[in-house]
């Protein structure tokens, strides 16, 4: 027997025995205000949250943004849609100077303060990540107490892309400095809004 065999056989003999998987159910932690919560939460790894009632509103809270932004994107139906040509995209790197993108996201969980975010409406998944300031903008009553809910509510598999963002880009080191913005957005707001029309 080669070395390698034995090696293997070994390896099989002394496998840990299986265990069964967690159950999923249980008394999973709940808000009485979700959306306090998820302020508190976000607030805390660096993001703004934002109440409006109508689409209509969010241009103005982005003011100091669009003032300074030479490329803005947006991909929430019904909003902003004629800033940006995608039609002339052929190539994800070409979104390197996007300096505001507004995009779509699904839901928000309290306990965590992260959104959900697919590439449902969004061209380029890259935009999420490539932008200087990113605002997400997210169904009011979309607002869930914990993950749990959450995934109740998503199936990952149905699109190529989705995952959780919460707050802004950061990164430290070993002593303690903090920087945003290292690896993607510099500042991330989240609309909360009312009617999405």
């Amino acid at each position: 027997m080669s070395s390698r065999d034995a090696i293997l056989k070994s390896i099989r003999r002394n496998l840990p025995q299986s265990t069964p998987l967690p159950e999923l159910e249980g008394s999973w932690i709940t808000y009485e205000d979700p959306i306090a919560q998820f302020r508190e939460l976000l607030e805390g790894v660096g993001g703004e949250l934002i109440e409006v009632d109508a689409l209509e509103e969010i241009a103005g809270h982005l003011q100091e943004w669009t003032e300074k932004s030479q490329t803005i994107v947006s991909c929430v139906p019904g909003f902003w849609e004629d800033k940006f040509d995608f039609s002339a995209i052929e190539d994800p790197h070409q979104l390197e100077n996007v300096d505001l993108a507004v995009l779509p996201g699904h839901l928000g969980v309290a306990e965590n303060g992260a959104i959900w975010v697919d590439d449902e409406h969004v061209p380029e998944r890259v935009l999420f990540f490539v932008t200087q300031h990113l605002a997400l903008v997210i169904p009011r009553n979309s607002v869930l107490s914990n993950m749990y809910q959450a995934y109740q509510q998503i199936t990952p598999a149905q699109r190529a892309f989705g995952c959780f963002i919460c707050g802004p880009s950061k990164t430290a080191d070993i002593e303690q400095s903090l920087v945003k913005g290292a690896h993607g957005a510099r500042t991330l707001k989240v609309f909360l809004v009312g009617t999405m029309s």
